[in-house]
Order: structure tokens, then C-alpha cells, then sequence
């Protein structure tokens, strides 16, 4: 059942070497993800879809060589793309107006709902993927082995491949933690640990603690996997890439 799927998804990062992933599978389950909404229908995205392992050997050192890059059947790089809507305009006699915070806030909200939308047909047909959060740390790499031109944009990775593993669904936060009815209702303290709480207590979360040498998964978040210095270097060498790409924000 839909339902079902919903509920029970999860991300596939190891893939069956053994089993391709054709073009032609590919191509046809984009045609049914490009239906997804997006700002005004302009459609401001394009996709990159690798296929040969080598061009995928080439890409996988932008993703710090992930296990799921590795061994994907097929990698598919998301990319804001005002490089075709602005050629349209500028044939016809005037001038996009996209290259500012307000485009880019469009271009990257709609690039993520067709590679959702990508990833949701794709699980339904049998197949497994997984988000690459590396995209961005290194757009400047990516764009350059795939070739991309001015005012397009690497956002978001996919790999995908038929599944060799069955890793089970990972924990989410309680619906009341997300869900607010009429307005915003903010926790207190006591409510933040309840929320909490029940990932704090898994088995492989004390052991990511442990492991670290903190004393707080929450710690372990804020100061090994996303630190602020890394944050903030990342945030540095993605704005000049923008301005390089001709993203003004």
C-alpha cells in the first residue's frame, strides 16, 4: 500500500553490484517526477544523470568517496538552473530578474521537490537511493566535473541502484514535535527533553556519544558532525561559488 510506503521507507546506500540501472528506467522515471509543482512553472532545474562508473569515479571524491557513491548504479546531481530560463528571456527581448535571494530561495525550494518527487517514484519501482548532504560542500568541484555552465547550481545528490541491504526505518521525532496547530507553540525545557528523549536513548545513539567522547548526543550534533567552523568554511566557499556562478545573494 501507498501508506505503507510512506511510513516504512528508508534510504539504500549499498547497492546489487550485479543489477544495471538503465538510462531508459531512468529517463522514465524523471518524466513522471518533472510534474512536480514549482515556482510560476518555470521550472528553473536541471538534472545531471551519471551512469559510467568512471565519470561516477570522478565525482566521488566531491562526496568524500561515500560508500553510496561508490557503489551506485547511477548518480544524479539536482542543480538550480537559471542558465535556460535566462537565455529564454534574454532571446525574447528582456531581462530575468532570478539572480538574488529571493530567485535563489525559489530555484533551490523547487530543484528539492523534483528530486523528492525523483526519489519517491523511483522507491516505488524497486529501486533504492539515498541524499548525498555533500553537494554543497563542494559545488565548486562538482560543477566542474560535470561541466556546468553560469547560473546553474549543484543543490542536491542522489545515488541509486537496487537495494543490497534491508537497513529498516530510522527513528523520526513525535508528530507533536513538528506539528503546531494555529500557532506556534514553543516547549519548555522539559517538553525539548521529552522530544528528545526517545532518540537520546537508542542503543546506536549512547554508542555515537561514547564513541566521541561527549556527553550529549546533542553534542555530538553541534560539535563533530556540524560544527560551527566547518559551517561557516563551507558557507564561505559556497557564496563565492554563487557569486562566481552569478548568484547574487
Amino acid at each position: 500500500m501507498v501508506t505503507d510506503y510512506f511510513k516504512n521507507r528508508y534510504s539504500i546506500r549499498a547497492y546489487n553490484p550485479d543489477r544495471e540501472v538503465s538510462g531508459e528506467l531512468i529517463n522514465s522515471l524523471l518524466d513522471k517526477a518533472i510534474h512536480a509543482p514549482n515556482t510560476g512553472n518555470m521550472q528553473t532545474y536541471s538534472v545531471i544523470v551519471t551512469r559510467d562508473p568512471e565519470q561516477i569515479a570522478h565525482l566521488a571524491p566531491s562526496h568524500f568517496n561515500q560508500p553510496a557513491i561508490r557503489g551506485a548504479k547511477a548518480v544524479l546531481t539536482f542543480c538550480l538552473d537559471f542558465n535556460r530560463f535566462n537565455a529564454w528571456c534574454r532571446i525574447n527581448g528582456t531581462e530575468p530578474g532570478l539572480d538574488n535571494l529571493q530567485g535563489f530561495v525559489w530555484g533551490v525550494i523547487d530543484t528539492a521537490i523534483f528530486a523528492q518527487q525523483f526519489c519517491t517514484v523511483a522507491e516505488m519501482e524497486g529501486l533504492g537511493t539515498c541524499y548525498l548532504g555533500t553537494t554543497t560542500y563542494n559545488a565548486g568541484q562538482i560543477a566542474e566535473t560535470l561541466r556546468l555552465p553560469k547560473e546553474v547550481v549543484p543543490v542536491i545528490t542522489v545515488t541509486v541502484g537496487y537495494p543490497a541491504e534491508q537497513p529498516g526505518v530510522q527513528p523520526r521525532l513525535p508528530l507533536s514535535a513538528v506539528v503546531h496547530t494555529e500557532f506556534y507553540e514553543e516547549p519548555d525545557e522539559a517538553g525539548i527533553r521529552d522530544i528528545y528523549a526517545e532518540e537520546e536513548a537508542l542503543e546506536s545513539n549512547r554508542r555515537f556519544v561514547a564513541e566521541n567522547g561527549k556527553d550529549s548526543l546533542a553534542a555530538v550534533f553541534a560539535e563533530v558532525r556540524y560544527p560551527r567552523s566547518a559551517n561557516e568554511q563551507f558557507s564561505r566557499v559556497y557564496k563565492e561559488f554563487l557569486k562566481n556562478q552569478g548568484i547574487g545573494i
